[in-house]
């Protein structure tokens, strides 16, 4: 049987630093109130002549150098994303073309807002377990400044811009051990983005979330897919090296690592220091581990997102 392993994980972040010092000008709130409520301390904020693309392709390039691929191996391109360039081509067509992969290779964007990488995962490791793909490249990529109201203090506050990536190739031995997605559709009011071509409101439209709902759906979703997660792989809390969350907020993070007993040295915390990525904070989490030693071959990885849809996911990773 044909299984799929990560062998290359890449990120990229922005120059532009937008702190909670810059935010303190901009609205009524405090250093401590978000650090107390969010976790989070600064944020990264595109350039004004820098695309979704454009991170996702520096994330992309790092992620193929550390994996010893070059782009014309690649032969399936996925970006997660929620903020593509344009509403069409897909940004993962317009990565392939900017990375130079000129083999008519399938890519495409996968839009499950802050689970889009968990998604994009579980779509390339299905398309390489049927033998449709050998070598793919996974991105999660995102400008949410570009649709963030920053007179909105509910939330304003939170986002930030980002990239990661990994390089995915077929494996006798399973790596991407199970993944698990899911969605419902019911609770969109609770988060979204207020305008799109088919509703109009196309000019300036921005995400619009209630946030106390939101932290409740998010910590008992979680919660389950935890518990459905090792249930399907006949696993125990113990049997955890790390988490790699959704870098949403702080205190629904420690929900989860208390959910699965994990210490805090043994859960992959970046919020504070990238803000919410969307589609990009898990493997922006992940390359961050990886590149400082954390985490090691062998280990096992549970990675786990919750985002507007609602949508959630997980998977559980032999690295």
């Amino acid at each position: 049987m044909t299984y799929s392993r990560i062998i290359g994980t890449g990120s990229y972040l922005p120059e532009r630093l937008l702190t909670n010092a810059d935010f303190e000008k901009l609205i009524d709130t405090t250093d401590q109130w978000i650090v107390e409520r969010t976790g989070i301390k600064v944020r990264h904020i595109a350039a004004e002549n820098e695309l979704t693309s454009d991170l996702a392709v520096a994330a992309a390039r790092r992620a193929l150098e550390a994996a010893n691929v070059v782009p014309a191996n690649i032969d399936l391109v996925i970006v997660g994303t929620t903020t593509p360039d344009r509403v069409f081509p897909s940004t993962a067509c317009i990565v392939q073309a900017k990375l130079g992969i000129a083999n008519a290779c399938p890519a495409f964007d996968v839009q499950a807002v802050c689970s889009g990488f968990v998604y994009a995962l579980a779509t390339a490791n299905n398309f390489i377990k049927a033998g449709q793909a050998r070598t793919a490249l996974v991105i999660g990529a995102e400008t949410l400044s570009r649709i963030t109201d920053y007179s909105d203090r509910g939330n304003c506050m939170l986002w930030g811009d980002g990239a990661g990536a990994v390089v995915l190739t077929a494996s006798e031995e399973p790596g991407i051990i199970s993944t698990h997605i899911h969605a419902d559709g019911r609770y969109q009011e609770l988060l979204y983005v207020d305008g799109g071509p088919s509703m109009g409101n196309t000019e300036k439209p921005a995400m619009r979330m209630q946030g106390n709902p939101v932290f409740k759906m998010a910590v008992n979703t979680l919660d389950a897919i935890v518990d459905e997660t090792l249930a399907a792989n006949g696993m125990e809390k113990a049997d955890i090296d790390w988490l790699v969350p959704h870098q949403a907020n702080i205190r629904i993070i420690q929900a989860t690592g208390k959910k699965l007993g994990l210490p805090a040295e043994r859960v992959v915390i970046t919020v504070d220091q990238h803000g919410n990525t969307s589609a990009a904070s898990i493997p922006l989490a992940l390359d961050t581990a990886v590149r400082d030693g954390r985490i090691k071959r062998g280990q096992t990885l549970l990675m786990e997102a919750f985002g507007g849809g609602f949508t959630w996911g997980s998977a559980l990773v032999k690295f």
